[in-house]
């Protein structure tokens, strides 16, 4: 069952999602063909986790014409003392026809690199 973040917020398991996720992390997607040369514009991009058998959707959008989108806060786990297996939090991306899986931290920006080939469905 998809829900978007926004309809979440009002469910019974929001106050123990964000409990356990108060930070913030911040991703970036970076989306591009021909080998890193040209960007790709126009690229629908889906951000979503699966919290207790719902696919919660955090982010819907799409990419610039530099084939970026930036500064997306989604919430993460506090870091901890045990930098070696750090708190995470898995995030589902969804790009045209391709599918990623990201882990985020608070205080970090991760960078999710797509490359599109011909082909590819880009939205």
């Amino acid at each position: 069952m998809d829900i978007l973040f926004d309809e979440f917020k009002n469910s019974s398991l929001y106050d123990s999602f964000i409990k356990n996720n108060s930070g913030i992390g911040n991703l970036k997607i970076r989306a591009y063909t021909a080998s890193l040369a040209l960007p790709v514009a126009d690229l629908e991009v889906t951000i979503s986790s699966l919290i207790d058998n719902m696919n919660v959707i955090f982010f819907k959008g799409k990419t610039d014409k530099s084939g970026m989108i930036e500064n997306i806060e989604l919430p993460a786990p506090v870091l901890g003392n045990n930098l070696v297996i750090p708190n995470t939090i898995t995030y589902n991306i969804l790009a045209g026809s391709k599918s990623f899986s990201v882990n985020m931290y608070d205080g970090i920006c991760v960078v999710q690199n797509i490359n599109m080939v011909l082909g590819d469905n880009n939205g």
